[in-house]
């Protein structure tokens, strides 16, 4: 992941700074308690594709 887009990039809802984890090739916002997939090098920034970091529904998320 190119650290000058991460720089850039923010979580759709809650507008606050993402993490990468490369190992599991996402990009975290613990804010929204959300993992974006990142495919073939692109960011999904969709609530809607996004994964849960924990069991309760994230309100907005589209789950």
């Amino acid at each position: 992941m190119d650290t000058a887009m991460l720089d850039l990039l923010v979580c759709p809802l809650t507008k606050k700074p993402l993490h990468y984890d490369a190992e599991a090739n996402e990009l975290v916002s613990e804010a929204a308690g959300l993992a974006y997939p990142v495919r073939g090098g692109v960011p999904i920034l969709l609530p809607s594709e996004a994964r849960p970091l924990r069991d309760e529904p994230v309100p907005g998320a589209g789950r």
